[in-house]
């Protein structure tokens, strides 16, 4: 049921798998040039790589898989094209916000921030900058596709249609699915637990300016940024309107070797120094510190989302108006609490979509029931949060009268696809497509090659 072409494939998960200590000879085939849509190319690596990804998910190892890779990636590479070709756009909000978005969804996949810093090996500024310019590219391409299927629709009888020809026994399984309610409070962090903080930075800068120390040496020791500390703080060249505004306003100030004064951004407290300016570019360093909540501070939220547990639980107020009165989370406070799944874009989870911690609490109540305040981070900041179970559903075999909207989704999602192969087939034949001798024995590209420029 899922949409032939992956408009939102997992770019995070893609790169990492690319080897950094591969040999010289084999980064080099990894980055020949295997296709040519347009002004587009596709690289050995960009293969290689979502391959790699598709073995991390379990398939089996399958050479012919790479055709298929291929063959989605010189539909996206035609979209592309033709979304240059027709001027759309997408404006830097819309990408700013997807990649707001894809770093929540690895976030609750690996449960903090931090993990996922950890387990990328960098930061999250600097992932949003390595990944900027794909998102735009993917935002054009779907913007695209949409133009193409836009008036495409699928009727009740469209949707009878699609259920009936599935075979009684192919019918899909549908896990349980859950939705949940959350009261979020962040835990503040007292004035005197950040100016210990900035008081932390400003000791390291002056025992760099005195020579006691070196600014890589402190961010070795000390920087809580786990993608650049084990580099000495350094995060490579960027340009304007790739990092958090703060942040870049500072840096792009600075004279090469000097450093800054203490910035805040919602990541931390930070210094940076300037290590070259290039052009509109520019590399520095940075040392990351995150101010700590103290115990008394979170026993204060605590007792209040305990206070609020027994109102909702008593029948006093309802969770959907204290999520609106007292939540933190601008998200879902609004929206009666509701969580929204990051993946599906809607407020129902399977449990494989939820991180493991919260579903092992989730699990332990029943619908309708509070849970205890639970830990969490929201927008990189501290907090806790109190969770309910709005609905839960049983395992079943799929059905028209309980998934209606999951069967007509898969019947519009076959309609939009035919109507896009028929677009391709047209387009390809006046659009420039080239494809290396390797792949062109591919099925599926041979016809790629009938027309190709």
């Amino acid at each position: 049921m899922k949409s032939f072409i992956k408009i939102f494939s997992f770019l995070l998960i893609c790169i990492v798998l690319v080897n950094s200590k591969e040999s010289s000879a084999q980064v080099k085939i990894l980055d020949e040039v295997v296709g040519v849509v347009g002004a587009n190319v596709i690289l050995q690596s960009d293969i290689e790589s979502q391959y790699q990804q598709y073995l991390l998910q379990g398939g089996a190892d399958n050479p012919n898989m790479k055709c298929d890779i291929l063959y989605q990636m010189l539909i996206n590479k035609l979209l592309l094209n033709q979304a240059v070709l027709d001027s759309v756009e997408v404006s830097d909000v819309q990408v700013e916000g997807e990649l707001d978005k894809r770093m929540r969804v690895f976030i609750q996949q690996l449960g903090s921030q931090q993990k996922l810093e950890e387990r990328m090996g960098k930061s999250v500024l600097e992932l949003k900058a390595e990944f900027r310019q794909l998102i735009k590219d993917q935002l054009l391409t779907q913007s695209m596709q949409s133009k193409i299927t836009k008036d495409i629709t699928a009727s009740p009888s469209d949707v009878r249609a699609y259920y009936d020809r599935i075979p009684k026994d192919s019918l899909p399984k549908i896990e349980s699915e859950y939705e949940v309610q959350q009261i979020v409070k962040y835990v503040p962090v007292s004035d005197e637990q950040k100016k210990a903080v900035k008081d932390k930075l400003l000791g390291y800068k002056n025992e760099i300016l005195t020579g006691k120390s070196t600014f890589e040496a402190k961010a070795v020791l000390y920087s809580q940024d786990p993608g650049t500390a084990t580099k000495g703080g350094e995060l490579g060249f960027f340009g304007r309107g790739d990092m958090q505004p703060s942040f870049e306003a500072a840096a792009f100030k600075l004279k090469p070797g000097e450093i800054s004064d203490v910035i805040e951004t919602p990541f931390g407290f930070h210094i940076l120094q300037l290590i070259e300016r290039r052009g509109d570019q520019i590399n520095v360093r940075h040392i990351l510190l995150r101010a700590k909540v103290s115990p008394d501070d979170i026993a204060k939220v605590e007792n209040l989302l305990d206070s609020l547990k027994k109102e909702i639980t008593d029948g006093t107020i309802t969770f959907a108006d204290a999520a609106a009165k007292f939540s933190d989370d601008e998200n879902t406070k609004l929206n009666s609490g509701l969580m929204e799944n990051q993946q599906t874009g809607t407020t129902k989870y399977q449990s494989s979509e939820l991180d493991k911690t919260l579903f092992f609490e989730i699990d332990k109540l029943k619908v309708g029931e509070v849970s205890r305040p639970l830990s969490t981070e929201v927008n990189n900041k501290p907090a806790l949060r109190i969770i309910m179970i709005k609905t839960r559903t049983a395992p079943h075999i799929a059905n028209l009268k309980e998934d209606y909207q999951k069967i007509q989704n898969a019947a519009l999602s076959e309609k939009q696809n035919k109507t896009l192969l028929d677009w391709v087939k047209k387009k390809r034949a006046d659009t420039f497509v080239n494809v290396i001798k390797d792949y062109q024995k591919c099925d599926s590209i041979k016809e790629w090659m009938k027309n190709a420029n």
